[in-house]
């Protein structure tokens, strides 16, 4: 099995030494740069599987670090903030973070996160409930494509059309549509979501859900996806 390849991107020398020695006890290879702007040379050259990122790195902070990233690739994107309450944390998801950990954190549940996020990537297929064959607006089970209104998933192909043009989705909001795909009309709760999409089996920070959501109307449709206040989201059928 081909190795891991972390992009890091930690300016604080005791954190970034620290968790380079224990991502790589578990397996990874690691490049740690200190700086947002080293950490874009990096991406570039080195194309690595899944990128943590500091928000408040200098030379390029890691909100700009994370939007320039995902101008160019659908790698996976963790962000990295010291304060749980702070507006780093949706801005990084807004710029298209697939997660966050907040500062301090315990090395082995930054490693049960990258590798959740990686699973993702690596089985951006359909959630482990509903499956390609739910019911949509003229769903064609067949093929594996489900429609609702101008709206096409192919859940095989792991493509999307929205009015016969190609929407380009990152693997976790590919999974997050697949997961609402499954079961259109009906009601998710964002406690669902994060078991489903984010593989989390305790209680996450919603916000990562809404954010994902919104980032997700942006692109298939504003209206497509309901919320029903109190409960969750669902897809309109």
């Amino acid at each position: 099995m081909a190795e891991t390849h972390v992009l890091f991107v930690e300016d604080d020398d005791v954190i970034r030494e620290a968790t380079t020695l224990a991502l790589e006890r578990d397996g990874f290879v690691v490049t740690a740069m200190p700086d947002g702007l080293s950490g874009l040379e990096s991406f570039r050259a080195d194309r690595p599987d899944i990128a943590l990122l500091d928000v408040m790195v200098p030379g390029m902070d890691g909100v700009s670090l994370c939007r320039r990233i995902r101008d160019e690739s659908t790698v996976p994107v963790i962000m990295l903030s010291a304060r749980a309450d702070s507006i780093d944390v949706v801005l990084g998801l807004e710029a298209g973070a697939d997660d966050y950990v907040t500062k301090p954190f315990d090395g082995s549940v930054l490693v049960a996160r990258i590798r959740a996020v990686l699973r993702r990537f690596d089985h951006s297929g359909g959630p482990q409930s509903g499956g390609p064959n739910a019911a949509g607006n003229g769903a064609d089970s067949e093929r594996g494509v489900l429609s609702f209104g101008d709206l096409e998933v192919d859940t095989e192909g792991m493509e999307v059309r929205r009015a016969g043009a190609a929407v380009a989705l990152t693997p976790t909001e590919m999974r997050l549509l697949l997961e609402f795909s499954s079961a259109p009309g009906t009601v998710l709760s964002r406690d669902r979501l994060l078991e489903r999409v984010w593989d989390y089996d305790w209680g996450g920070d919603t916000r990562v859900v809404d954010v994902h959501v919104q980032r997700l109307r942006t692109k298939i449709g504003q209206d497509r996806i309901e919320t029903v206040r109190g409960f969750g989201y669902k897809l309109k059928a």
